[in-house]
């Protein structure tokens, strides 16, 4: 609770507890009640996001402060009004009538807005303003990029009071899906799980050649798959890998670029990965336990790549394992091991063993998560439990209504790029611009989610991009799945890529080093955030290990190799510059040649 306290009046800070478990309550009521109207669910979701956003994160002076309440009022009331009135909204079929629904109208787009720039800063905002511009003045632009125009009624009313901007499909993901997952993440995180992911990690990798760097990143993999959150990784399971290296001599630069990579790959790591997984699950219709089947394996590559960098830097630089007192024994493996096993177990049994939804399955596993703060090692009673317990709904309301903030406000772009058709517009020059060929319109769409990237997260880059970009790259032969996969992969580029390179800057902070050495050597131990998209575009059936298993493994191997000679290219020990390049063109040749079939 102690971001909470940093809130002022007093009163403030004793309702945040209270706040936290109605939300934590209502998002878990949700699942068991059965159909509730949208214009219900989602704008109470909305509500409840609005404290933590406007009030329990106070930025600025007084003036600032009081404006932040004001807006969070505001919006209140007006989401109360979207839901007392939801029957008559339905008649109007998304057109305003009368000078209060424009206001509200308004009141609800300058709300989420102003929600999204304190949650993320100016530049998804700032998209949304332009689209709405464009939605509002687009039939003045020349050419094929006018539309024939819009009257101000029907476009305010499809995104503020029907079911085509802030309250659509994308919403309906936060608060049935993403919001459940976020609390089986927290719940899990403020008891001893992150404690049992850590000492895992310690007592499976610790002992070997670079044990503290190949800690950090079997932790990284293990913390990042509940967390679904790069920064929170580094910022989590870097205060305990990044002085652990340091205490080992590592170079600060290459100590920084390990936990900056690991982290990164939390975001695509199974079973929870991040919040566009769940966007994913509603945009294909597909299940999300195949969807994380689909995101397993390349997974497994990414971290496969991250440590044959790491042990390549070891050879060369000489590191060792970790000091024996410094590793778990297997006696507090024992002890930790049931803290997430028996959680991430019920959600993995649920989901393939038996018809519930994933909700469902995510809701048994947060009974689970919330019985485990109770207690400690052996089954004991545990005093914190009562704290720990309130811990977990507080930091899950507030990463709810930090990821609300994202999605409510790409709700709107989404909403004008279907209303005036410039989604189809923008695929139509990706695929003139690529002369019809696949392999440019690919490199195109990854700079698209490199640039984008950089100044959004990564579940609004990805929703952005693969409503403008997976069209085009759908019509020119690639899957659906293989398309929405290789955009969420590459909208995560900008966390080690320069020149924002996130997770870099946080973990160049935590050591106190330069970020640019830090970043050059991200770049090479990440390099299979780079190569593995492509790779499974080139090798279809690795995406598709429950239909086509010998041929995904086969896949797998020859990828893994092609990883294993390229790090050996990238990051050398005592190789000379010839032998170099030949794996590098063994690598490339081992990922692109002989493409395995779906």
């Amino acid at each position: 609770m102690s971001d909470v306290k940093a809130a002022r009046p007093r009163w403030l800070q004793r309702s945040a507890p209270p706040l936290a478990l109605a939300a934590v309550a209502f998002h878990l009521w949700l699942i068991f009640s059965g159909l509730i109207p949208n214009l219900v669910s989602r704008p109470v979701h909305m509500a409840l996001a609005l404290p933590w956003v406007f009030l329990y994160e106070p930025r600025g002076g007084r003036v600032a402060r009081a404006a932040g309440a004001l807006l969070c009022v505001a919006g209140l009331v007006a989401c109360a009004w979207i839901v007392l009135r939801r029957e008559a909204l339905d008649a109007q079929y998304g057109a305003l009538q009368g000078a209060l629904q424009f206001v509200v109208a308004a009141t609800l787009i300058v709300v989420v807005l102003d929600m999204a720039r304190r949650a993320i800063k100016l530049a998804l905002p700032s998209i949304a303003v332009i689209a709405l511009g464009y939605g509002l003045f687009g039939q003045h632009l020349p050419g094929e990029f006018g539309h024939p125009g819009i009257p101000v009624a029907s476009l305010l009313g499809t995104l503020t009071i029907a079911e085509g901007g802030l309250w659509g499909p994308l919403t309906g993901v936060s608060v049935n899906v993403v919001a459940v997952f976020v609390m089986l993440g927290a719940f899990v995180g403020a008891g001893r799980g992150g404690t049992g992911f850590m000492a895992l990690a310690t007592w499976l990798a610790g002992g070997l050649r670079a044990g503290a760097a190949k800690v950090a990143v079997l932790a990284s993999a293990l913390f990042g798959s509940i967390s679904g959150s790069a920064s929170a990784n580094v910022a989590s399971t870097g205060a305990i890998t990044l002085p652990a290296m340091r205490r080992l001599g590592y170079p600060p630069a290459l100590a920084a670029a390990v936990e900056a990579v690991a982290s990164s790959g939390g975001q695509i790591m199974p079973p929870l990965m991040g919040a566009g997984a769940f966007v994913m699950v509603e945009l294909l219709g597909l299940r999300y336990a195949d969807i994380m089947l689909a995101a397993l394996l390349p997974a497994l590559l990414f971290f496969w790549c991250t440590w044959i960098g790491v042990d390549r830097f070891a050879q060369a630089l000489g590191l060792g394992a970790m000091r024996r007192e410094d590793r778990a024994t297997g006696a507090e493996v024992r002890a930790t091991l049931p803290f997430f096993l028996v959680p991430f177990g019920i959600l993995l049994g649920v989901l393939f063993l038996t018809a519930y939804t994933a909700q469902y399955a995510a809701a048994f596993a947060i009974l689970a998560a919330a019985a485990l703060l109770f207690v400690g090692p052996g089954l004991r009673p545990e005093p914190e439990g009562g704290r720990r317990f309130m811990q977990g709904c507080i930091d899950a309301a507030r990463q709810i209504a930090g990821i609300a903030s994202i999605i409510l406000c790409a709700g709107i772009v989404i909403g004008v790029l279907n209303l005036t058709g410039l989604g189809v517009k923008i695929t139509s020059v990706i695929i003139g611009f690529s002369g019809g060929d696949l392999w440019t319109a690919l490199l195109l769409t990854a700079l698209a989610c490199l640039i984008l990237g950089m100044e959004v997260p990564t579940t609004a880059a990805y929703v952005i991009c693969i409503s403008v970009a997976g069209p085009a790259l759908q019509e020119l032969g690639l899957p659906a799945l293989h398309a929405h996969l290789f955009v969420f992969w590459y909208a995560l580029l900008s966390t080690i890529t320069p020149p924002v390179c996130g997770t870099v800057f946080i973990a160049a902070g935590m050591i106190e080093t330069p970020w640019v050495p830090v970043a050059l050597r991200a770049m090479r131990l990440g390099i299979g955030l780079y190569l593995v998209p492509l790779a499974f575009v080139a090798n279809p059936a690795l995406i598709h290990p429950g239909s086509a298993p010998l041929g995904a493994l086969a896949a797998f191997a020859k990828i893994a190799l092609g990883l294993w000679l390229i790090s050996r290219a990238l990051i050398p020990a005592d190789e000379g510059a010839t032998l170099r390049l030949v794996a590098l063109a063994a690598g490339l040749g081992a990922i692109f040649a002989f493409g395995a079939g779906a």
